[in-house]
């Protein structure tokens, strides 16, 4: 049998990784009976104590797994601040262990191009093929980032590319807020360190990251935003399509194109005033 402390590093590294939902012991009938009420998972309530504040006791497994996210995200803000080059910055993240999406990864994909690049291209997580290389967009989405980039008069070398999350989701899904929030810091100090004058964030889910809006991409894009440093920087920002989607979708490459003509317009205004 296993003992408490067993099943609570084991729930831990569960949630961590990205599981949701867990499986009784014994089969349930599809239908409830009328008076039985269906249980909470386990996983669930752990993931509401992390995101919602409650006034109610809580259960001690769940209230230290939630206080473990708390402290993996304060312990990546803590040496985030230490590191004063990019990197300073790609050695601590390569000995962090605060994020789960370590463990299924094959390799740590770090942001590269210009440290001091006026452009900064976002996007949410690594993919197969940038896993294995341990690069950022490198795959079909990278090719497609290159020519459109390539298309607007920029260079790949003269940009920066990075991703939200540094290690890749298994099977791609969608990561979790929790590990989110862990990798969150380690790109805001790639952009405190860069200080890139734009932004280009590519999908939805990069947006909502960095901006910490709900909003999709259809209501995101189109129009200017701001992602602030501090009170005093603030940095020009857009939002598009990620390149994965136009591969999937061609008949928004038009949008996307329109985007960026968009950033290179502004460049352009910025340059001469």
């Amino acid at each position: 049998m296993m003992q408490n402390e067993e099943i609570k590093e084991l729930l831990e590294w569960y949630i961590m990784a990205g599981v949701e939902e867990i499986a009784g012991d014994s089969p349930f009938e599809a239908i409830q009976k009328e008076n039985s009420a269906p249980a909470l998972s386990q996983l669930t309530q752990i993931r509401k104590e992390i995101s919602t504040p409650s006034s109610q006791p809580l259960r001690k497994a769940t209230t230290e797994l939630a206080q473990a996210m708390q402290n993996a995200c304060q312990s990546a803000r803590d040496i985030c601040a230490k590191a004063q080059t990019l990197q300073d910055l790609k050695e601590v993240l390569s000995g962090f262990d605060g994020c789960a999406l370590k463990l299924t990864a094959s390799n740590m994909v770090f942001g590269e191009g210009d440290e001091h690049a006026k452009v900064m291209f976002i996007g949410e997580a690594p993919g197969a093929d940038e896993d294995r290389a341990g690069r950022p967009f490198v795959g079909r989405s990278g090719q497609l980032l290159d020519k459109m980039i390539e298309a607007v008069g920029f260079k790949r070398e003269e940009c920066y590319i990075t991703n939200v999350l540094p290690w890749r989701p298994p099977g791609n899904r969608t990561p979790t807020d929790g590990e989110v929030a862990v990798c969150l810091p380690f790109l805001k100090r790639q952009i405190e360190l860069i200080q890139p004058e734009y932004i280009f964030l590519l999908g939805a889910s990069a947006a909502n990251a960095l901006l910490d809006i709900p909003d999709p991409i259809s209501k995101l894009r189109g129009r200017w935003l701001e992602y602030c440093i501090n009170d005093t920087q603030k940095i020009k920002t857009l939002a598009s399509f990620h390149p994965a989607y136009l591969l999937r979708n061609a008949g928004q490459k038009a949008k996307a194109w329109v985007d960026l003509l968009r950033l290179k317009s502004q460049m352009e205004e910025d340059k001469k005033a």
